[in-house]
């Protein structure tokens, strides 16, 4: 297909007339009339409308989102007295529908014909500036919004940024500093567009080619809970692979012109008002000149180069030659100046346009979407991709590198692997890591938690040293993990290109061993652009692909199986439009009774969540364990000694050793039962909610109710041990001691009761293993016997201190700077 054809078929493209559903009714969500957002009164019947009450939508509301068939509906309603019990305004799933078609919602679909080649295929989408409308208008954001960038900074001396929200990132500061010049006060709206294509069945072949946006004014946090709703799928491309054309080179031009000739048309509404600026109303009715611009094209590889024109194998983003991806080199940029001059030559002479293309590495697209969008450039554009390019790109080589017979080979790390104790955030990968089959990102993820650990110590062949190999994997882990961090400055970008630095300089060993012949391949190379990627548009949890994986699920798939499978995207466009209806009814009406989202935080660090409290279920696990059971079955050897030492500790805190344990030996234990607890959870605040951090499981082997054996599982925890700090222990049981004896043990009062027994591991050394950075610890053990000790939950004052004692009795102490403002000053400018 020569350039004058590809330029026929797409100005062919959209000559059909389209056709939309019909307009919904009146918004009365619109700005003025949405209802104040802090009335605390009951919504009104008229609230419920076009429904009669609230047992009648509460009815529509539950029959449009729990997958029910319009046949199980009908048949439902078609009960005698059901309908006329519940007070319901529809009698069939066609009312249903009607009623709900009645409702305000977002932008209806549009449909126009794409011509290829005398085909004709469908195109269905939005008009974008109504969704960006929707979006920047929607009265669930509007305390959230962002309007202008920021450079946030963690010291005075404004030596170290943060980055994390869009908004702090490079890219919003150009942009809004060159549209200041030409019309100030004015504000960024970002474009973040993400397109992927999806299958929808595993045997019939149906895809599905949905694109999404979301705008970058928008919290993050916002953007990546999907019950907010702050993403919008805005078409579905057609998803043909056009094989009624013959020719392999005809049929991909052919797709690409198809691709870019939709997104054109998808996005060609922004292009005046990039410059210009378009009147938009926030959702508590503040207007701002907006200007509509793509920040960001979110991705896998394929559609990277697919978005960048560029040739399969070679870097979307800069100018390296194909035989220099695997190398530590950042090389220019690619120039969007240059591109426009290549592209605008596809209406002139189709030999000189095919020509400059080939010269300048880009496939010969007829006018590229991006090509004429304002203050775009789709080679900064394309940002990061942790799931494909990390997880299951780099990750997966790695794993398949350490486990090739010339490494370390499968039967060792699997069987290492097998050997890992359970962990509350560790997956158990019984069958090892490589019987796999279809690994997916989660379990790549993982496998990144045990990798190096399943490394360490190991020999290669020939006895090589395995020293390079190591610090190649704890590097690659350490790029990986430093890259999700939801807030960075300018120290951890320069730790994570450090990373990657030493993953180079160290991954020559897989080539020595025969396991690789080299590494250039794009996968690899884009690791390199990670920290300029984070700079300009805020953390990778900005626009992880990871976002628009999960979208497929509520948006494709799910509206695939809504469908009767015939002209299956007519419906599934319906049936987006009334899911969204029925999300915003029920927003609106929780709006009348209280404000649902409270203002943001003010940006920042990210702040993480860190252990308050411990917590056991409200009734134990066994009410009654024997002691002898506790030895026996739960591997507790030492219960009643270490029960004993506790108790005179806490007593007599101040005992000598040889006298506590003199005493402790005298120590009769009044009890032959406890009650035991098999889970612990950590559990922390973050923001205005608690979450569980981590959790600890100490239950010994049982039996199923089929009779099968499940193993024991006794886990390790960190335990803060005074001035040691942080050391190892593994938990063996927790149990509660009985109240009656609880007041014959302790003479002091508010004694514990829920205490838990552990054997220790060494203390941390000094510095950790200089090969791969982490910590040996072995176990702890006393004339041939493993060190355990039982400990309370959480931090415990010795009962015997007390206002007018602590200053002799404690020996160590924290200055506390907020006693007032004045000595706040003075004790900062100690440091």
């Amino acid at each position: 297909m020569n350039a004058t054809g590809q330029q026929d078929a797409v100005d062919e493209c959209f000559s059909v007339a389209s056709t939309s559903s019909a307009a919904s009714a009146s918004n009365r969500y619109e700005v003025g009339t949405r209802g104040s957002f802090e009335s605390n009164a009951e919504p009104s019947e008229s609230n419920w409308m076009p429904f009669r009450s609230k047992m009648d939508w509460d009815i529509a509301r539950w029959a449009k989102t729990r997958d029910l068939t319009s046949t199980a509906l009908d048949d439902l309603l078609s009960i005698n007295g059901v309908v006329d019990a519940l007070g319901l305004s529809f009698r069939t799933a066609t009312q249903l529908n009607a009623l709900v078609d009645q409702l305000p919602g977002r932008p209806s679909f549009k449909h126009e014909v794409v011509t290829i080649y005398g085909q004709e295929f469908s195109l269905y989408f939005r008009d974008i500036i109504p969704c960006i409308r929707e979006l920047f208008g929607s009265p669930e954001f509007a305390n959230d919004l962002v309007f202008a960038p920021e450079k946030l900074y963690l010291d005075a001396a404004k030596s170290i940024r943060v980055i994390n929200e869009m908004h702090t990132g490079n890219w919003w500061w150009i942009v809004q500093t060159s549209l200041e010049r030409q019309c100030p006060g004015t504000t960024v709206i970002p474009l973040i567009i993400s397109s992927d294509k999806t299958q929808l069945t595993l045997f019939r072949e149906k895809t599905a080619y949905p694109v999404y946006l979301t705008i970058g004014n928008i919290p993050k946090k916002i953007r990546r809970t999907l019950s907010r709703n702050a993403q919008m799928l805005i078409g579905y491309l057609p998803s043909t692979r056009l094989e009624h054309i013959q020719g392999k080179t005809a049929r991909r031009r052919a797709m690409g012109n198809l691709f870019h000739g939709c997104i054109r048309r998808i996005l060609a509404p922004i292009e005046p008002y990039g410059e210009t600026g378009i009147s938009m109303a926030t959702g508590n009715g503040s207007w701002f000149c907006c200007h509509p611009i793509l920040a960001a094209f979110i991705g896998d590889y394929p559609e990277q180069a697919l978005v960048a024109c560029t040739f399969y194998g070679r870097c979307p983003k800069c100018l390296v030659p194909p035989n220099q991806l695997g190398s530590f080199v950042r090389y220019p940029d690619r120039d969007h100046s240059n591109a426009y001059d290549v592209f605008s030559l596809a209406d002139g002479d189709p030999k000189l346009f095919h020509t400059s293309c080939q010269m300048a590495g880009f496939r010969p697209i007829y006018q590229p979407f991006w090509l004429n969008l304002p203050y775009a450039n789709i080679f900064i554009s394309i940002t990061p991709d942790i799931l494909h390019q990390l997880h299951q790109g780099v990750i997966k080589h790695m794993v398949k590198w350490i486990t090739d017979r010339k490494a370390f080979g499968p039967v060792e790390i699997n069987a290492r692997c097998r050997c890992l104790p359970p962990n509350h955030n560790l997956r158990v990968f019984s069958k090892g890591l490589t019987l796999l089959s279809r690994i997916s990102g989660q379990e790549h993820k993982d496998m990144c938690r045990i990798l190096l650990g399943l490394i360490v110590d190991l020999p290669l062949p020939e006895n090589r040293s395995p020293r390079r190999l190591i610090h190649a994997v704890r590097a690659m882990l350490d790029f990986l993990y430093i890259a999700q961090y939801p807030s960075q400055t300018t120290a951890t970008l320069q730790r994570l290109d450090e990373a990657l630095r030493c993953f180079h300089d160290n991954k020559d060993i897989f080539v020595e061993l025969g396991i690789r012949s080299n590494f250039n391949f794009p996968k690899i190379h884009s690791l390199l652009h990670y920290s300029s990627s984070i700079m300009l548009f805020g953390t990778t949890d900005n626009y992880n692909t990871e976002q628009s994986e999960r979208l497929h699920i509520d948006f494709t798939k799910d509206a695939y199986r809504a469908t009767n499978k015939k002209q299956e995207f007519k419906q599934m466009t319906k049936w987006v439009e009334r899911q969204e209806k029925i999300h915003f009814h029920d927003a609106y009406i929780q709006r009348q009774t209280q404000a649902i989202h409270p203002l943001a935080p003010a940006p920042g660090l990210t702040q993480f969540p860190s252990v308050t409290q411990v917590e056991l279920a409200q009734h134990p696990s066994v009410r009654s364990v024997r002691l002898y059971d506790i030895a026996d079955k739960y591997g507790a050897v030492d219960f009643q000694d270490a029960l004993a030492d506790f108790v005179v500790h806490h007593n007599s805190p101040g005992l000598s050793a040889i006298s506590a344990r003199n005493l402790a030996n005298n120590t009769l234990i009044p009890f032959t039962r406890v009650s035991v607890f098999h889970k612990i959870r950590f559990v922390g605040q973050m923001k205005d909610s608690e979450q569980t951090i981590d959790a600890a499981f100490a239950k010994p082997e049982q039996r199923d109710k089929d009779g099968n054996v499940v193993p024991g599982r006794f886990d390790t925890v960190l335990v803060s041990s005074g001035s040691s700090g942080q050391r190892v222990a593994q938990v063996r049981v927790v149990f509660q001691i009985p109240t009656r004896a609880a007041s014959d043990l302790f003479t002091q009062p508010d004694p514990p009761t829920h205490l838990a027994y552990i054997e220790w591991f060494s203390p941390f050394p000094s510095e950790p293993d200089h090969r791969h950075s982490m910590h040996r610890i072995t176990r702890t053990y006393k004339e041939n016997r493993r060190v355990a000790q039982v400990v309370p939950f959480g931090p415990v004052v010795p009962r015997d201190w007390n206002a007018s004692n602590v200053l002799d009795k404690c020996h160590t102490f924290y200055v506390n700077p907020f006693v007032n403002r004045d000595t706040h000053v003075i004790l900062n400018s100690l440091n």
